[in-house]
């Protein structure tokens, strides 16, 4: 419906995203400062589901550029071992996207978007979790809730339970990504896999426990772009060079807290945002 509903102007640069808060607003940010810097037509194309069918607009030319993180890049795309050396995978991701797909990989937006093992902290105190061993421990005793794509892939579910020793009370309870926190909220599960720059985390109290073996990789936000987008729009990619290093976590968590904590428009929530970079 995405991809159907959004038909693009001819010559427009057309930016995707996936299908939740961070990524409306990743991709909100791509098409605005196109717009501005790039003096080019853009049209939207949101909401375009996980990793898979993102990549596959691109590759078809249906989407000019979205926003990826490094370690998804890794694992989901490449297929390749995960690896903890952000600087490294950046490297990999980058020469293999150009090499493989003809995609050019940009510079890290700034924040590292890992997955977050999250639960309540009325359970974190009672049962004095503090880092995913500890929650091994009580696990037999907790109901996990994950979104789809994360029991599917590589860096995901199984491979988290195995590096842990994880055995909960009952498989995990598979749901979309925007329920995760609801869930959670209303005691449906008791944790849940979310993402570090989450807004919701500190809104409802929850504890993001410890990684203390390094399972994740690194997830550093990039945009990706059509090389023969580059081509054409040498500009689009420049624009889009602007952003490095721009967005800090916490920066990420407060607009994406914007959005689903206070209900603001993605739109403004971003706008507002580039309009601090100038001051």
């Amino acid at each position: 419906m995405a991809l159907a509903g959004c038909g693009a102007r001819p010559n427009a640069i057309t930016i995707g995203s996936k299908n939740f808060t961070e990524q409306l607003l990743l991709g909100e940010l791509l098409a605005q400062v196109v717009a501005a810097r790039a003096a080019a037509p853009v049209a939207r194309r949101f909401y375009l589901a996980g990793s898979y069918i993102c990549h596959q607009a691109l590759l078809a030319g249906r989407i000019d550029a979205y926003v990826e993180y490094t370690g998804t890049a890794l694992t989901a795309i490449l297929k390749q071992a995960p690896q903890s050396d952000s600087g490294r995978v950046f490297d990999l991701v980058r020469d293999e996207y150009r090499r493989r797909f003809n995609l050019r990989v940009l510079p890290s937006l700034g924040f590292d978007n890992s997955f977050a093992i999250v639960v309540r902290g009325d359970d974190a105190a009672r049962n004095r979790l503090r880092t995913i061993s500890d929650l091994a421990q009580v696990a037999a005793h907790f109901q996990m809730g994950v979104g789809y794509e994360f029991l599917e892939r590589e860096d995901g579910y199984a491979g988290l339970a195995r590096a842990y020793g994880l055995h909960f009370a009952a498989a995990p309870r598979v749901m979309d990504l925007g329920l995760l926190y609801r869930a959670i909220q209303s005691r449906q599960v008791n944790v849940i896999a979310g993402s570090n720059t989450d807004g919701l985390i500190a809104a409802l109290g929850l504890v993001v426990l410890q990684d203390d073996r390094h399972y994740f990789p690194p997830y550093d936000a990039v945009p990706v772009v059509r090389g023969e987008t580059v081509e054409r729009h040498p500009q689009v990619e420049a624009a889009l060079r602007s952003l490095a290093g721009l967005i800090s976590a916490e920066q990420m968590r407060q607009m994406n807290y914007a959005v689903d904590g206070k209900r603001q428009d993605a739109a403004e929530v971003v706008k507002a945002f580039l309009a601090t970079l100038k001051t």
